[in-house]
């Protein structure tokens, strides 16, 4: 551009003038990407992954610092169901984590041949089990190997963060400014945000049982309380609830509702139970002690403390096993000393038992708040589970049997080196859940219906954690909602679960807050699973943009064979020779 008639200096200013009008028009139309994917949970990433090695421009935002979600937040010990199941990058993922552990420069606190696990097969090609920071160590090699743009620490606007024309999505506003554009979007996020704010179908919490024709959906307090014993995380002894044991009118101890057990079946927005999955150690030179809260206050810790304490068995089983002595629960009500099953002498310690853990009614919040919401629930979570790991090793009113195996554990130094060891990734079981084109229920786990497009395969236990606590009619405390139903065998999933109804959206695949009734979801809440999704999520999305379609206008036959070219499963026989050729 050329300014014959100008001086130097009014040529100067129509030259910052013209800059400055360029960067405004290039912040109003930024690039516009194949595939946005809004996550960096494991389904996150390998969409990622995923994408780009299908040669499409893709952006991976994810609104923290970290990759991988809960797989390098703490839950090494994966639930994988039927190993045969899993597929594609997620099995690659597996394999990378046996080739580093194959390495014994890496093994700094046992020795290779010392480490044992129930679940530890040394013969497969996988090796599920490992420490968090490995996990992220893999998951950034991966994204970095394949060339996935990564943006850290952007989080979605949630009032006016996703634009819309139609029923397509075309970019997302982060809480910065910042915006992104792309043609096919995947939200791979514990939470939905994405989903939800372009108009998506979604529930929160439990259908009831006659919403899907689904026995053990909804209000489950009667089933829990005809088992012949008491089992996982219900109440083994009589608890009273009250701050005066047997006065109502002085109202209940931290953590108990004054309400009843309700009507069997029913809907409510009652979601699973969060915690931290912790990453323990018994070695002294690698072992941290255990946090104080600043906000601690041993009156939390009441229930937990008269239920240490109880011996009066409760009525519906009034000869119960001891709890401390049950072969699943292990040795304590906090599984420690644990068993170790994480290599280098390290445990991913989950809740145990009835009072632990997990902060039972605090997630009821999460789901649906926005980010402040979420944040003070998190604070909450930590405050509550840093808190009672202090009050049981410290507090002399607790059993000495409980203190003293909390003194030889505590928090590994080497790991979450970040966040002063502590987990960085809450342990979101079920937030939001799409109701979309199809909606897996728990006829199709059982194996009574079937699905014509699957993209993957769930195998793991319908499983749900506690969802509330209640009293009874004898003044008790009852926990509800834990549900353990085996999965005789692996299942297909659904596309369309995937995917959103037509006339609310065209452009955007949902592969972790899949479209699933509550039951059910409990089976495909699995890491391995949300990696398998979001491979088959982001082969979906490619194909739409080659197609210039709708994702749910996608031809399903060339969806199968390139998936099935890529290594996934999508069904799984009983001859292990065959179980990836269907």
């Amino acid at each position: 551009m050329s300014f014959p008639r100008c001086t130097p200096i009014l040529k100067a200013i129509a030259l910052a003038l013209t800059l400055s009008f360029q960067a405004m028009n290039a912040a109003d139309s930024p690039r516009t990407y194949d595939v946005v994917v809004y996550g960096g949970t494991s389904g996150g990433v390998v969409a990622a992954v995923q994408a780009a090695r299908l040669k499409a421009s893709v952006l991976l935002i994810e609104p923290g610092q970290h990759l991988g979600g809960l797989t390098s937040g703490g839950l090494g010990a994966t639930d994988f169901g039927h190993p045969d199941s899993i597929g594609g990058i997620s099995r690659e993922f597996y394999r990378r984590v046996k080739r580093y552990y194959a390495d014994p420069v890496v093994w700094k606190h046992e020795k290779p041949g010392d480490y044992r696990s129930h679940r530890h097969d040394p013969a497969a090609d996988v090796m599920f089990h490992f420490e968090p920071r490995v996990a992220e160590r893999i998951y950034r090699e991966m994204v970095q190997e394949a060339g996935v743009e990564v943006v850290y620490g952007e989080r979605l606007e949630l009032r006016r963060g996703v634009e819309k024309a139609g029923t397509e999505i075309r970019s997302l506003t982060m809480e910065s400014g910042r915006r992104f554009a792309g043609k096919v979007f995947i939200d791979a996020t514990y939470e939905g945000d994405v989903m939800a704010k372009a108009g998506v179908s979604y529930t929160v919490g439990r259908e009831a049982a006659a919403t899907y024709g689904e026995p053990k959906n909804g209000n489950q307090w009667r089933h829990m309380r005809e088992r012949p014993r008491p089992v996982g995380h219900d109440f083994f002894r009589a608890v009273d609830p009250y701050v005066r044991p047997g006065d109502p009118k002085s109202g209940t101890i931290f953590g108990v509702p004054a309400e009843g057990a309700g009507e069997v079946g029913t809907a409510d927005g009652h979601v699973q139970a969060y915690c931290f999955r912790l990453c323990l150690t018994d070695v002294p030179e690698n072992r941290a002690p255990w946090p104080k809260p600043a906000d601690y206050d041993p009156a939390r810790y009441e229930l937990l403390l008269r239920y240490l304490n109880s011996t009066k068995p409760l009525p519906d089983w009034p000869n119960p096993r001891d709890e401390i002595e049950h072969p699943v629960l292990g040795r304590s009500l906090l599984d420690l000393p644990p068993v170790v099953i994480m290599p280098n002498r390290k445990s991913d310690s989950n809740t145990k038992g009835a009072v632990s853990f997990n902060l039972v009614g605090g997630s009821r919040d999460y789901p649906d708040g926005d980010h402040a919401t979420r944040e003070r629930i998190f604070r909450e979570h930590v405050s509550w589970q840093q808190g009672l790991c202090w009050f049981v090793a410290n507090d002399p009113r607790v059993p000495e049997k409980y203190r003293a195996p909390m003194r030889n554990w505590g928090l590994a130094k080497d790991e979450f080196t970040g966040t002063g060891h502590w987990p960085h990734q809450l342990y979101v079981r079920e937030a939001r859940r799409m109701v979309g084109a199809f909606v897996m229920r728990q006829q199709v786990c059982e194996g009574t219906e079937s699905v014509a497009d699957p993209v993957g395969c769930g195998s793991y236990t319908m499983d749900s954690h506690n969802v509330r606590r209640y009293i009874d009619e004898h003044g008790y405390v009852r926990n509800e909602g834990t549900l353990g139903m085996p999965v005789k065998t692996p299942y297909g999933i659904s596309f369309r679960a995937l995917t959103p109804k037509r006339n609310e959206c065209t452009n955007l695949l949902v592969p972790v807050c899949i479209s699933a009734s509550h039951v059910v979801y409990g089976s495909m809440r699995m890491e391995p699973v949300f990696m398998v999704l979001g491979q088959s999520a982001a082969t979906a999305a490619v194909q739409a943009i080659a197609t210039r379609s709708a994702v749910q206008d996608i031809s399903y036959p060339d969806l199968r064979a390139a998936l099935l070219r890529d290594g996934q499963v999508l069904g799984v026989s009983t001859s292990k020779t065959d179980a990836r050729k269907r």
